[in-house]
């Protein structure tokens, strides 16, 4: 395993790297992080903030931060691809786990926030699987 990994988002633009050295990795189903993703769970991994160095894009990152609580979503402002960002509420960085080009040093560790999780989330484990769209 790397002692880095490399991430950037979907244009290409924005780039980073990072000491592979995650100590942690949640999905989270929070209604919060299902708004910010768009999808049914954010996959975050946890990392010391100065263990980043952006190489390339600095200048299209874009930040929102909700004006009623804590959470920040950071993009591109080119592609809206999700980038890492310093917590409002803890001293770390969160990385989108789909933002990494390179594989982490660590598995996904739980669900986190189960009870907020959409309630068609469960019944896709049991569907079927392709590698690309079906027929």
């Amino acid at each position: 395993m790397s002692d880095k990994v490399k991430g950037s988002c979907l244009c290409g633009k924005v780039s980073f790297t990072l000491v592979n050295e995650f100590k942690q990795f949640h999905l989270c189903h929070c209604l919060q992080c299902r708004k910010i993703t768009g999808s049914a769970h954010a996959s975050n991994l946890f990392i010391s903030p100065e263990r980043i160095e952006w190489d390339s894009g600095q200048d299209l990152i874009k930040t929102f931060d909700h004006p009623d609580n804590n959470f920040r979503k950071v993009f591109c402002s080119e592609c809206g691809s999700g980038l890492p960002y310093e917590s409002r509420r803890i001293p770390m960085l969160i990385v989108p786990a789909g933002s990494l080009d390179d594989e982490p040093n660590m598995e996904p560790m739980d669900h986190i926030f189960w009870t907020e999780r959409a309630d068609w989330y469960e019944c896709a484990k049991d569907k079927p699987a392709f590698d690309a769209f079906p027929a």
